[in-house]
Parts: C-alpha cells; structure tokens; sequence
C-alpha cells in the first residue's frame, strides 16, 4: 500500500505582527499532490500564512519544512533554490500593468533560467495556449477580463513547471461560472504538473469542488481548530463552528443549495 509523502510540514509556527499575534501552535502535513485548502473567517490569517509559507514574512517561532528541509534556516542562496519549484498566483491577478501577457508570463524564465529569448517565447506561448490564452501574448492585461487576468496569472505560475503551486483567493472578484472555469484550470495543471496545490479561499465552490485537504485558522482562538478533508469535516468535525462554515447556503440534506 502506497502511503502518502508529506511535501510540506508546518512546525508549530506562530505568526504575530511585534506583539499582535495572529496565529499560534500551527501544526499539520501537507501531503504531495494535495489540493489543499487554507480556510476560515475574515481576518483569521490565511493569506498570512500563504505568504509565511512563501518566504515573504519569518515566523515568530517554529518552522516552515519542505521536503524536511527548513525554509527559514536556508542561506538565501538556497531560499533561491527552493523558490525556483514554486509557482504563486495572487488575488489581483499580480500582473504587470505596463507588460504584455507574453512579457508578464516570461518573467520567472527570464529570472530562473538561461535560456534563449527565441526558448522562452515557445515556453510563454506553450503557457499563455494550456490556460486558453494562445494569441494573447501582445494584450496588456488591462485589455482583458478579470477571469483571463486570472488565467494569465496562473500561465506565470506555471511557467517553470512547478512541484508546488500557490493561490491566494484565486475566485475573489470573478462570477460563478468563471470561478468553476478557474477551478477546472486549476485541477487541469495540478494533474499534469503533479504538483501539490495549497489555495487560499472562502469559497464553498471551489472547496468541495477542489480540495482534498485543509486547515480551519480560528480567529477567536488564534489557532487552527480542525484539519482533514472539508467533505468528511462538513458532517463529522467535532467543532461547531467548522461544520457551520462549510454548510453555509446548504440544502437540509447537506448539498449546496
């Protein structure tokens, strides 16, 4: 029997703003190949620890370990090395406003790699074609929708061919059939990248749509409250306040209405 290899292990990580503590005692395993879903209430800390997760803040205490290797305690050469397998998608989109989708796409090729630039248009045009966008390479991102901002976000993040993908709220802003659209894309690459997905959401949708595992941030008691599949934790979490969240605009059986 195949057992599951831990990808990423948070260590009893504590995040707090000097003496505003977001936080506390995070301690859970994200499997390789999870979709796995950061959730909770507003101002819980989500997006927090996405970008703890990235690099972008230190922890209080504890650690941040892929693969068994630490993060935090990686020279910055190293930090480099690690970042390199990662692909991150932000709320906004995160597009340059002032480049084409094309130049936008190019970007961790151009820092990454040393390829030709003759290389690098084949692998953007290749990128732009997966997420839907082939023949946008000269549009400005202010020349399409938000859900192809989204998608051209996502071709960025898939550049390199990443073992891990990050999104932060990756639906916020788009309508129902543009978030399903999104969610599709997302399974899409996971699969053939293999990658391990770690997505910030409140979305049921795209929760129950996606997600094969996740972690409920309580902003009450500053600390993570449950942790397992949100399908299994909708019916069986021992935390009130966790079956409450998932069966928001539920049916009485339990479906979304």
């Amino acid at each position: 029997m195949n057992e599951k290899q831990v990808h990423i292990h948070i260590d009893h990580l504590t995040m707090a703003y000097g003496s505003n503590l977001i936080q506390k005692d995070l301690d859970f395993d994200i499997y390789r190949g999870d979709v796995f879903v950061i959730m909770g209430g507003s101002g819980c800390g989500k997006s927090t620890l996405l970008k703890h997760m990235i690099g972008l803040y230190p922890p209080s205490t504890g650690e941040i370990l892929y693969e068994g290797e630490s993060f935090n305690q990686a020279n910055e050469q190293r930090q480099f090395e690690m970042r390199r397998g990662w692909g991150i998608t932000y709320q906004t989109g995160g597009l340059f406003s002032a480049m084409t989708l094309a130049q936008n796409t190019a970007l961790p090729l151009q820092q990454y790699t040393e390829l030709s630039a003759a290389e690098i248009d084949d692998i953007v045009a290749y990128k732009l074609a997966l997420v839907g966008l082939g023949g946008y390479q000269d549009y400005y991102p202010s020349e399409i929708s938000g859900g192809m901002q989204k998608r051209a976000g996502l071709a960025r993040a898939i550049a390199l061919d990443p073992e891990i993908l990050f999104f932060d709220e990756p639906s916020a802003g788009l309508d129902p059939i543009s978030s399903q659209l999104l969610d599709e894309l997302i399974l899409e690459m996971q699969e053939s990248l293999g990658a391990t997905v770690i997505i910030v959401t409140h979305e049921l949708a795209s929760i129950f749509a996606i997600a094969s595992n996740s972690v409920f941030l309580d902003a009450e008691t500053k600390t993570m409250i449950d942790y397992g599949d949100p399908k299994v934790l909708r019916q069986q979490s021992e935390h009130e306040k966790v079956r409450k969240f998932l069966a928001r605009g539920s049916t009485p059986s339990g479906d979304p209405a």
